[in-house]
Parts: structure tokens; sequence; C-alpha cells
């Protein structure tokens, strides 16, 4: 029960780390949340599209290693330079932090405001990138317990297009500082270069 509860905290930090950051597809539900439109549309796509990434992630990496033990070893190395670089990455942005604003993000009634959610979620290479290949990669690596890993990082989505949605109000005016996010990205920066470390380390 212990390593089932450190798994899945392990598996809600990790996709936090990787929800939480500067781009398009937050600005567009901050502005959303701010504006009260079309929220609960855009948390549900945004949620559920990172559920299925996910699921697909630890399900079709898990699948290789059954059939391919070596393919373990080859995931991790890959996933820890990959963890340790989008690391560095989240360093250099805590240096120059930047801040989010809601004006940023696309405006329009609720299906334009639903089909540009969809477009920043699915047509994105960097969303595989971070939940099929990098969460299932990490996934794979706590063995039987991925799927628990899995179910703490779709937890960690659900929780944070949530409460950036229909927060908003109340979040708006500290995303808006810069500040707020050097002390983000300065966490992102210190859990993914530490976990890349790992994963490098027993590949």
């Amino acid at each position: 029960m212990t390593n089932a509860l450190t798994t899945a905290a392990a598996g809600f930090g990790t996709g936090l780390s990787l929800i939480v950051a500067i781009g398009a597809q937050n600005a567009l539900v901050l502005r959303q949340g701010v504006r009260r439109e079309a929220v609960s549309a855009v948390v549900v796509i945004c949620a559920l599209s990172d559920a299925v990434l996910i699921a697909l992630g630890v399900a079709g990496v898990g699948a290789v290693v059954v059939a391919w033990p070596f393919a373990l070893t080859v995931v991790s190395l890959l996933g820890g330079v990959f963890l340790i670089v989008y690391g560095l990455l989240a360093a250099r942005r805590a240096f120059r932090p930047s801040a989010l604003h809601p004006q940023d993000a696309p405006s329009g009634a609720k299906r334009g405001v639903v089909l540009a959610c969809l477009a920043m979620t699915w047509l994105n290479p960097h969303v595989y990138l971070d939940t099929v290949f990098l969460l299932g990669s990490v996934a794979a690596d706590r063995g039987p317990l991925r799927w628990t890993f899995g179910l703490g990082a779709i937890l960690a989505s659900v929780c944070w297009f949530a409460a950036l949605g229909f927060g908003a109000r109340l979040l708006s005016g500290v995303l808006a500082r810069p500040s707020s996010w050097r002390v983000l990205d300065g966490l992102v920066a210190a859990m993914m270069i530490g976990l890349g470390a790992r994963l490098a380390l027993t590949a």
C-alpha cells in the first residue's frame, strides 16, 4: 500500500511538473477562466486528452518492455536524457521568467475556443513527447506499478486544469507576475533533473 501511494505521488509530481509551464494551452485555459466562457468544456478537453495520451504512453511502453526487456534500458536512457534536457530548459526559464497573460490566448465563440483547445492539445508535438514518450518511459521504470504512476499523472492533470480554469479569477493576478513562474520553473527544473539522473543511472 505504501509503495502504491509513493508511486502515485511520484506520478502526480512528475505529471504536474510537465503540465505547469507557460504555453498557449495554459494561457487559453486561464483566459477562459477569467472570462468565464466555455470553462468546463476547455477543462474537460485538456484533462481528458492528457488522460488518453498518458494511458497510451503507459500501455505502449509497458507492452514493448514485456515483449523486449532490453527496451527498458533503452527507454530509461532516452527518458533520462530527455528529462535532464527538459530540466535544464526549465532552469533557463527560471533565470529568465516571463508572465502568463490571458490576453495572449486566442479568443472567439465557444466553438472556436473548443477547436483552438483541441488544436493546441493534439497538434502540439511536445504533448506527445511529454505524455506518450516521457511519462510512459518513467512509468515503465516502475514495473508492475506503472499504471499507479500513470493514474497519479492523470490526477495531476485533472487537478491542474480544474484549478487553473475554475480558479482563474484568483490565480490570474499571481500568474501574471514573472516571479511566480521563476519559483514554479525552478521546482520543475529540480524535479526533472533529479528524475532524469535517476533514470539514467538505473538503466
